[in-house]
C-alpha cells in the first residue's frame, strides 16, 4: 500500500500510566519511521493521537478535553483516540470529535491502520473507523525502542490484569494477563545498552503477574509459584546479565508476591534499584477487605520489614485511595496513622472515583466530593511531611546518581539526576555529567525537596 504518512505532521499526548508512555514512545517510533514529522501538540497536525486513561473520572474528563483540543487546533486534522478511555466508551458511545478508535490490543498496528484510513478518505470513504481486537489472544509486541538520548529506557513487559479490586475498571480494559517474551525483551535490551542506556524500567499493568498466564489458576491468584520461582525474578536476573545495563528499576508490585523467597532472589540481582512501588490502597483492613485487596495492613507492614532488611536504605513508595464508600473517620484516621508508620519515601493520593461498571460504584456510602478533597488535602500533608523525612536522611550521605537533565530550581541551573533509590539530586559542575553515574554526597534540600549535593572526590 502506498505510504500516506510521509511529511505528515502529527502530535501525540499520553495520559494515564508507564504502560501507555511506553505504547506512545513505540506508535512515536513507527510514525517517523514512516516518514512522518512531530510537531507539539499545540500546534497544527495533519494527525493527533490521544493515547487515554481511564482509571479515574478526572482521567477520562482529561481524555475528552484532549480529544476536542485536537479537534480545535486543526478541524481538518485525522484525530485517533486509543487506550483505556476508548476501550471501555466508545465502543457504545463514540466521540463526535474522533474520528479512528483503537482499542488496546491493537495499538501495535495503529501505523498500518492510520495508513488505511488517510488511504480510504482518499477514496472517498467515510468514518468514523472502530478497531478492536474481537479477544486477547496473547501479548502484543511492539516494535522496539531506540535510545535516542535518554539514559533510563521504559519496557513494557506485561499487560492486563486479574485482581479485580472492588473500584478498578483495568481489568475489563485491558483484558487478561499475558506477558513478553524473556527472548523479545532481552533483544530490545541489547539494542537499547548499544545505544547507550545506563538504566531500563521494566513496566505492566499487574507486573507481579508477568508469565504467571502459563500457571495455575491458584498460582495467578496467589501470585507464589509451586515449583521454581516468580517468572519476573527470572526475567529480572535475565536483564541484569546484559552488558552495558547499569540498573534495573521495577514498576508497581503487588505486596502479596513479595515473599521472603523473592525478597531474597532479587537482593542477589546484579544492578536492581532499591526502590520498591508496593501498592497500598489504604492502611485500613476494613477497606481493604471493601476494596478486594487480598492482604491485611500488618501483612502489609511485614512486606515492608523484609525489604528493609535485604537492602540497605530501599525507597518504598505506594497509592492510597481516599473517601473510599463507607470510610469513616476513624478509618480514614486509621489509614493516615499506618502511612506514618512505614514512613514512604512518597504516595500518590487519590480521591475515591467511582467508575460505571464497578463493584465499587454500587456501593452503598458513597462520600461526598467536599469529604473526598478534604482527605485527599491531609493525606498529602501527611504524605508530604514522610517524603522529606526520606530524603532528610539522606544528607551528608554517599550516593551514585544517574543524571540526566538540567534544570532551574531556587532561580539557579542544576544538573539533575536520580539515585538508586528514585530520590532527585541536584548539582552544579563545569563538566556535564549527563548520562554518567556520579558518586555525590548530600548537602541540604532545596525548596522543591531535591537533594543539592557535591560530588565526592576520591582520595
Amino acid at each position: 500500500m502506498e505510504n500516506h504518512l510521509q511529511d505528515k505532521r502529527f502530535a501525540i499526548h499520553t495520559l494515564g500510566c508507564k504502560v501507555n508512555t511506553c505504547e506512545s514512545e513505540a506508535i512515536r517510533e513507527q510514525l517517523l519511521a514512516c516518514g512522518a514529522k512531530e510537531v507539539a501538540f499545540d500546534e497544527a497536525a495533519d494527525l493527533y493521537l490521544v493515547n487515554t486513561c481511564s482509571v479515574t473520572n478526572i482521567a477520562d474528563r482529561k481524555s475528552r478535553q484532549m480529544l476536542h483540543r485536537a479537534r480545535t487546533l486543526s478541524p481538518d486534522a485525522l484525530i485517533v483516540a486509543t487506550g483505556c478511555y476508548v476501550q471501555e466508551q466508545s465502543k457504545n458511545a463514540p466521540d463526535e470529535a474522533v474520528d479512528v478508535f483503537v482499542g488496546n490490543r491493537r495499538k501495535g498496528e495503529i501505523t498500518q491502520l492510520v495508513n488505511e484510513v488517510f488511504s480510504g478518505l482518499a477514496a472517498g470513504e467515510s468514518g468514523p473507523f472502530f478497531y478492536f481486537a474481537e479477544a486477547s489472544t496473547g501479548f502484543e509486541d511492539l516494535p522496539p525502542l531506540h535510545c535516542s538520548k535518554r539514559t533510563r529506557a521504559f519496557l513494557k513487559v506485561q499487560d492486563g490484569c486479574n485482581q479485580f479490586c472492588s473500584y478498578c475498571i483495568i481489568p475489563f480494559a485491558r483484558g487478561r494477563i499475558c506477558s513478553r517474551s524473556v527472548e523479545s525483551v532481552l533483544s530490545e535490551v541489547r539494542q537499547l545498552a548499544s545505544e547507550g542506556a545506563k538504566e531500563v524500567v521494566l513496566n505492566g499493568i499487574h507486573l507481579s503477574s508477568y508469565g504467571l498466564e502459563t500457571r495455575s489458576v491458584s498460582e495467578q491468584a496467589s501470585l507464589v509459584v509451586k515449583d521454581g520461582e516468580l517468572p519476573l525474578i527470572t526475567l529480572v536476573r535475565a536483564v541484569s546479565e546484559v552488558p552495558g545495563i547499569g540498573r534495573i528499576r521495577l514498576g508497581s508490585l503487588e505486596p502479596r508476591a513479595m515473599t521472603e523467597e523473592t525478597v531474597q532472589a532479587l537482593a542477589k540481582i546484579r544492578g536492581l534499584c532499591p526502590q520498591f512501588h508496593l501498592s497500598l490502597q489504604s492502611g485500613c483492613d476494613r477497606t481493604l477487605r471493601a476494596m478486594n485487596r487480598k492482604y491485611t495492613a500488618a501483612e502489609y507492614s511485614e512486606v515492608v520489614s523484609r525489604i528493609r532488611g535485604a537492602f540497605s536504605n530501599p525507597a518504598i513508595t505506594t497509592d492510597i485511595i481516599v473517601g473510599f464508600p463507607g470510610e469513616t473517620e476513624e478509618d480514614f484516621f486509621e489509614s493516615t496513622a499506618f502511612v506514618r508508620k512505614i514512613g514512604f519515601a512518597q504516595v500518590h493520593v487519590f480521591p475515591f472515583s467511582r467508575r460505571k461498571g464497578t463493584v465499587a460504584d454500587r456501593m452503598e456510602g458513597q462520600l461526598t466530593e467536599a469529604v473526598k478533597k478534604e482527605r485527599a488535602a491531609e493525606m498529602i500533608a501527611v504524605s508530604e511531611e514522610e517524603k522529606l523525612s526520606y530524603r532528610q536522611r539522606r544528607i551528608g550521605e554517599t550516593a551514585e546518581v544517574l543524571f540526566e537533565e538540567t534544570a532551574v530550581i531556587d532561580g539557579a541551573e542544576y544538573y539533575i539526576g536520580y539515585g538508586k533509590n528514585y530520590v532527585p539530586y541536584a548539582m552544579q559542575c563545569d563538566n556535564d555529567p549527563r548520562n554518567e553515574v556520579r558518586t555525590v554526597t548530600g548537602v541540604s534540600l532545596l525548596s522543591d525537596g531535591t537533594v543539592l549535593s557535591q560530588e565526592t572526590v576520591a582520595i
